[in-house]
């Protein structure tokens, strides 16, 4: 067997499991542990997307065109001091209370 047929396998299977956990959903309710079960299986399906797109030599779903080692241009000049007004320093709280 090929990985694109080994791959085809793991999404027949996943979308098994998909359906298997939406009857229990049925069955039991959508509680908290269903829906994190739910949750992985989702992310589940992202891997294997990530998985197939990366052996194909593609960019990752989702990325189009943003290649990893893009240069992101950071400017010198310093940032709007009003971005900061009513911020507290790491640590040492507000500037009208004293450190504990």
């Amino acid at each position: 067997m090929s990985v694109q047929d080994d791959l085809t396998a793991v999404e027949r299977s996943l979308d098994g499991l998909v359906q298997a956990v939406g009857k229990l959903e049925a069955r039991i309710g959508g509680g908290l542990d269903v829906r994190r079960v739910r949750s992985d299986t989702d992310h589940l399906r992202e891997s294997l997307a990530l998985l197939r797109a990366s052996l194909a030599g593609g960019a990752p779903p989702g990325r189009p065109g943003k290649a990893e080692d893009e240069m992101v241009p950071i400017p010198d000049t310093p940032y709007n001091s009003a971005l900061w007004t009513d911020a507290e320093d790491e640590g040492l709280g507000a500037k009208d209370r004293h450190a504990p």
